[in-house]
C-alpha cells in the first residue's frame, strides 16, 4: 500500500472512530448527533477537528477527580445549624413545593427560611453596597466572578480587599482563567496579593494549545459570588466591571440585576465559592463550613441553585422548565442569550398557550452576533404561541431573571442558552416572597418601558436571506 492510501486508510478510521463516539456519547440529544455526523461527513478534516476540541464535555479527567473528592470531602450542607432552629425550616406552599425540590435534586440544598433581601439600584449601587460590607467584615470576604476587570468598579473592590486584609480579614478573590484573564496579568491583581489577599483562578488556561485534544479549554466558571462573615451574599447577572463595560463598550451601558441577601442562604453560596476554591487552590476550608448558624430571624425561603459540566445532565433547564410549566397566570423573563433546546421552547409556547401572560425581554444589541441571530430563529414560534417579546434598547440587558406569578423569583448567572445549560459553571437562588419579587418584577416592567415590541407581522416579514441565515445560526446550537 503506496503512502498516499495508508494516509486516506487511517483518515478513513478517524473519521469511523468519531462517528462511532458521537453516536455512543451520553446525554446527547438527537439534533446534536444529527448535526455532529452531518459537520464530520462533510467536512471530515475540519468535522474531526472541531469535534475533538468543542465535542466533548470534559474538564480533564485530573480536574475531576479533584472535584469529585473534594464535594465527598466537604461537610454536609447543613453543617453547624442547630436542629431546634424552627425559623430555618422553610414554609412553602404545596404548588411551589416540587419547584424547590427540583433545585435540590441538583444541588443538594434544601430550601431554607429566615431571609432579608434588597435588590440593588443599579450596577454602580451594588459595587458601592459591596464595598460597605467590605470594609465592614469582621472574619472573611469571598468573592468570584467569571469578569473582572481593571476599571473604576474593579478597582473598587480590589481597593475594598486589600483594606479588608489589612486590618486581619481573612480575604479570597477568585476569577476565571478565561473571562478574567486580563486582570491576572494586571498590577491590580499582584497588588492584591501583595496585600495578603488570598487569590485562586477557576479553570485556569495552562498550555490550552496543548491541552485542548485532552479537555475542552471553553468550559468555564460564570459564577458571579460575594459572601461575607458567612452571613451577607450578593447573587445576579454582575460582573465586577463598570456598567460602561471597556471590553464591549459599543454594547454598553451594561444592565445588570444584582441583589443582597442575609441569612442562612449565605451559607449554600458559601459553600459553592468553598468547592471551586478547594478545587483550585487545595487550602481546605471545611472549617468554614462548619461554623455554628447564628440565630435565624423570619424571613423568606430561598435556595442556592448550582450548575455546571460536572453536575447532573440538563439541570439547568429542567429548573427553567419546571418553573414555566408552573406558572398560572404570569411569566416573565429577561434573559440576553438565549438558545434553548426543544423542550425549553416548548414549554415557553405551552405556557402562552394556556393562557399565561408570557413575556421574555431581551436585547436589542447583542454582543455575540451568532446568539443575536440563533435567538431570533424562535422568535416566529413563540409569537405564534402567544409569548409577548420586547428587545431592550438601552443597552445590553444583560440580566437574568424570572418572576413567576408574583411569588416566585429566579435570579443568578444562568442564561436561558446552551452555554449555560452544558458547559459553564453558574449560580442561581431560588426564592419565594411576595414582595421581593414585586420589587423585581417592577424593575422588568422598567426594562419593557425601554424595549420595543417585536411583532409576528414584523417577524413574518423579514427578507428571506435574513430568516435563512438566523435559522443557519440556530442549527449550530446543538453542536456543543
Amino acid at each position: 500500500m503506496n503512502p498516499s492510501s495508508c494516509i486516506l486508510a487511517v483518515g478513513i478510521a478517524i473519521e469511523i472512530a468519531v462517528l462511532v463516539r458521537v453516536m455512543l456519547r451520553p446525554h446527547r440529544e438527537p439534533a446534536s448527533r444529527i448535526a455532529w455526523v452531518a459537520v464530520i461527513l462533510a467536512l471530515p478534516v475540519v468535522g474531526v477537528i472541531a469535534y475533538m476540541l468543542f465535542g466533548e464535555v470534559d474538564i480533564g479527567r485530573r480536574r475531576l477527580e479533584k472535584l469529585r473528592a473534594v464535594e465527598r470531602n466537604m461537610p454536609p450542607p447543613e453543617s453547624g445549624a442547630a436542629s431546634d432552629q424552627a425559623n430555618l425550616r422553610a414554609q412553602i406552599p404545596e404548588r411551589y413545593e416540587p419547584l424547590f425540590r427540583v433545585g435540590h435534586s441538583i444541588s443538594g440544598f434544601d430550601p431554607v427560611a429566615g431571609n432579608s433581601a434588597r435588590l440593588m439600584a443599579d450596577s454602580n449601587a451594588a459595587i458601592t453596597a459591596m464595598v460597605a460590607d467590605i470594609d465592614a467584615a469582621k472574619e472573611h470576604v469571598h468573592v468570584l466572578f467569571y469578569i473582572w476587570l481593571t476599571d473604576g468598579n474593579g478597582s473598587r473592590i480590589a481597593d475594598a480587599l486589600q483594606r479588608a486584609a489589612a486590618r486581619g480579614v481573612q480575604c479570597r478573590a477568585m476569577v476565571d482563567g478565561l473571562g478574567s484573564r486580563a486582570l491576572l496579568k494586571s498590577a491590580m491583581w499582584r497588588a492584591m496579593q501583595s496585600a495578603g489577599v488570598k487569590t485562586g483562578v477557576a479553570l485556569a488556561l495552562n498550555h490550552p494549545l496543548l491541552r485542548a485534544p485532552f479537555r475542552r479549554i471553553d468550559l468555564r466558571n460564570h459564577r458571579k459570588i460575594v459572601v461575607i462573615d458567612n452571613g451577607i451574599t450578593y447573587c445576579g447577572s454582575q460582573n465586577c466591571a463598570d456598567p460602561e463595560f471597556r471590553v464591549k463598550a459599543k454594547f454598553a451601558p451594561w444592565v445588570d440585576v444584582l441583589m443582597r441577601f442575609e441569612g442562612p442562604i449565605a451559607r449554600q453560596n458559601q459553600r459553592l465559592f468553598a468547592c471551586d476554591w478547594m478545587s483550585a487552590t487545595n487550602e481546605n476550608l471545611d472549617n468554614l463550613l462548619r461554623m455554628p448558624w447564628p440565630t435565624a430571624l423570619p424571613g423568606f425561603p430561598a435556595q442556592v441553585i448550582g450548575t455546571g459540566p460536572t453536575a447532573r445532565f440538563s439541570a439547568m433547564p429542567e429548573m427553567f422548565e419546571s418553573l414555566i410549566y408552573a406558572a398560572r397566570r404570569e411569566l416573565m423573563i429577561t434573559t440576553p442569550y438565549y438558545v434553548p433546546d426543544e423542550s425549553l421552547q416548548g414549554a415557553l409556547c405551552a405556557a402562552a398557550q394556556r393562557g399565561v401572560k408570557t413575556t421574555i425581554i431581551f436585547p436589542a444589541r447583542n454582543d455575540s452576533w451568532i446568539v443575536a441571530g440563533a435567538s431570533r430563529s424562535y422568535y416566529a414560534d413563540l409569537l405564534a404561541a402567544g409569548v409577548e417579546i420586547y428587545e431592550y434598547v438601552g443597552g445590553l440587558l444583560h440580566a437574568k431573571t424570572l418572576t413567576l406569578d408574583g411569588e416566585i423569583t429566579l435570579i443568578g448567572s444562568a442564561n436561558m442558552d446552551r452555554r449555560s445549560f452544558e458547559l459553564n459553571y453558574e449560580n442561581n437562588i431560588l426564592l419565594y416572597d411576595a414582595e421581593l419579587t414585586g420589587a423585581l418584577h417592577d424593575r422588568q416592567r422598567e426594562f419593557l418601558a425601554r424595549a420595543r415590541p417585536v411583532t409576528r407581522a414584523a417577524v413574518e416579514a423579514w427578507p428571506l436571506p435574513k430568516k435563512f441565515w438566523n435559522n443557519t445560526l440556530a442549527m449550530l446550537g446543538p453542536i456543543l
